[in-house]
Parts: C-alpha cells; sequence; structure tokens
C-alpha cells in the first residue's frame, strides 16, 4: 500500500488507518490529485468518522447521520486532530464534498429537504459503498472491487468528461490543436491565434500562449531562447507570442479581459527585458469588442497596434515612426 501522508506528525497507527482510508478512495476513482496532503488527511478522517472505523473496516456502519459538528468532534478525538467547533461548513465544502459528489456518502436523517449549507444535515455511507469497504484487506476485497466499479464512472473520470467539455479547441497556425480552459479571456486568445495571426502574420509561429488555468500550456522554449528572450517564469510574460520569421518580427500580444493593455509602462518593461533580443519587437492589444477598447483606449502606448476581435480585418495604429505592414 502506498504511503500518500508524509509530512503529518500523527502516531504510527494514525497514520496506517488514514493511508488505508485514502487506498480506499482511490480506487474507486476519488480524484486524490486534486487535493493536498493536508486536505487528503482532512477528507480521510472525515471519511474514516462518518464510517465508524477506528482499526477495524469490517466494522463500518451505513446509518451513521452524522452531523458536521459531530464529525469534527469524532475526528478530534479519535484522530489525533485539533480542528475548530467553528469549522463545521468546512466539513462540507472541503473535506467531504468530493466524496458526496461521488454518492459514496449521503446526506441523510430526518432534514433531507434543508439547505445544503444546514449544519444540522447528517452525513452517512452509501449502502453498497459499506458493503464494499467492510471487506478491505480481506480475501473478498478484488472481486468486491471490481463489481463495485464495473458499469460505474468514477468520479475522476466524471470530473475530466466536464473539464473536456468546458475546452476551447484552438488550431495553431501550424496545425497543431490545443485546448484552452473555459473563459472570455481564452475564447480571444482563439480569435487572436485563428483570426489575428492569418491577417497580420500570415508566417508566424506561436511560441507561447498563456491559458488562464495553465501558464505553461504551450511554451517553444527553445526558440525564445534563439531570441534572447527573457526568463520564461517570469511575471512580465504578455498573454501571446508569436514570431515572424521573414520579416524578424517578434509579436508580443495582450488578450485585455479585465487586466490592462499594452500601456507605455507596460512596453517600458518589456523593451528593458528585451534589450538583448535582435528581432524587432511588435506591441499588439487584442479586444474582444469596441466596448472593451473604449474602456481602455486611455491606457495604450503610442507606436503599438490594437486589434478587435469583432471587426478582424483592420487594425487601430497608434502613431508613431513605425507600422506594422498591411496584409
Amino acid at each position: 500500500m502506498k504511503n500518500y501522508i508524509t509530512k503529518s506528525k500523527k502516531s504510527r497507527s494514525v497514520k496506517k488507518i488514514i493511508d488505508e482510508a485514502l487506498d480506499i478512495l482511490e480506487s474507486v476513482g476519488i480524484p486524490l490529485n486534486t487535493k493536498t496532503e493536508r486536505g487528503m488527511e482532512k477528507m480521510a478522517v472525515c471519511f474514516l468518522a462518518v464510517a465508524g472505523v477506528k482499526k477495524d473496516w469490517s466494522k463500518a456502519i451505513e446509518n451513521a447521520n452524522l452531523k458536521s459538528r459531530d464529525i469534527i468532534n469524532i475526528v478530534n478525538e479519535n484522530f489525533e486532530e485539533n480542528i475548530s467547533p467553528g469549522s463545521y461548513d468546512d466539513i462540507r465544502r472541503k473535506d467531504l464534498k468530493l466524496l458526496v459528489l461521488a454518492d459514496i456518502i449521503i446526506n441523510s436523517g430526518v432534514n433531507k429537504g434543508s439547505a445544503t449549507n444546514d449544519p444540522t444535515r447528517g452525513y452517512a455511507l452509501h449502502p453498497d459503498f459499506k458493503n464494499l469497504i467492510t471487506t478491505y484487506k480481506t480475501t473478498d476485497w478484488k472481486n468486491s472491487l471490481k463489481i463495485f466499479n464495473e458499469n460505474k464512472p468514477s468520479l475522476a473520470e466524471i470530473l475530466s468528461r466536464k473539464r473536456n467539455l468546458e475546452q476551447i479547441p484552438v488550431k495553431l497556425p501550424d496545425g497543431k490543436p490545443l485546448e484552452l480552459s473555459l473563459g472570455e479571456h481564452n475564447v480571444l486568445q482563439k480569435e487572436i491565434i485563428e483570426q489575428f495571426l492569418p491577417r497580420f502574420g500570415s508566417d508566424c509561429s506561436v511560441l507561447y500562449i498563456g491559458d488562464t488555468s495553465n501558464k505553461s500550456l504551450h511554451m517553444e522554449i527553445e526558440e525564445l531562447k534563439k531570441l534572447n528572450f527573457f526568463e520564461l517564469s517570469h511575471d512580465e510574460l504578455p498573454d501571446i507570442i508569436a514570431y515572424s520569421k521573414k520579416n524578424n518580427w517578434l509579436y508580443l500580444i495582450e488578450a485585455v479581459h479585465s487586466s490592462g493593455p499594452m500601456s507605455e509602462i507596460r512596453v517600458h518593461q518589456l523593451k528593458k527585458l528585451l534589450k538583448d533580443s535582435k528581432a524587432e519587437l511588435i506591441f499588439v492589444t487584442a479586444f474582444l469588442d469596441r466596448a472593451q477598447f473604449r474602456k481602455w483606449v486611455m491606457d495604450v502606448a503610442w507606436e503599438t497596434e490594437v486589434w478587435i476581435a469583432d471587426n478582424p480585418d483592420h487594425m487601430i495604429h497608434f502613431n508613431g515612426h513605425k507600422f506594422l505592414g498591411a496584409y
């Protein structure tokens, strides 16, 4: 069995039963990788409290109907915790959330129709899950687990499917497909890649995209290094970086939704950071529509370009000594 809890200062016997609890949860598809180690530990002890298990899995109970405050008391008394009684809402929102979503722990008792944040709501094991865990560490465990998981998508699979539905598909200029996380900022980034670059950077390759939830979703590290780009973990990375080899133009593009455009300060910072780059720097601010542009227009720096996604065939040039060539 895997050691899930390595940083805890609990006694060996408590660590052992927590590791066993996590082994069970992972076996039925609870995505432990969504939790920190401390988060896993708290989820495990709350599960143990609802199951009525201290050492022996065969003694798991089905109809506990434990309230959040009851769970805190059991956890503190049996699993070397010191959780505040005022933290009862964390039981619902954090510690038991995945297990309730997976229907292995259910809301129980006479107050089933009460609000989800009602501290008098009870928790109990689902009968099928209770029957499963009583076989843990017995010769029946593997077969019972197989039957339990048959034709039942795990929570990890459900969440993975949900994440896949909540993606924005994007095709890079070289044909490579990517999936950006859902959100207006990434809707605009898709427009930049699929509408702006084909019009105003026809031979461009995309070297970096800062996805809302994954800042390193697409990063061509070696190509950026060839252009003497600054430290790639730097907070000042623009949203999209593209490079035109034909013109030796390095496009630094901000997709403005909630944060600001290419302002005088932003341009100055980027010029300073890219002082060793041999490419000519092209500063672009992109907006979804004119309403967003009007909101930020006073902050846009001179000698930069503005592109608005709902009018993709045109650009606005903020006058200076150079102008990005027409498509």
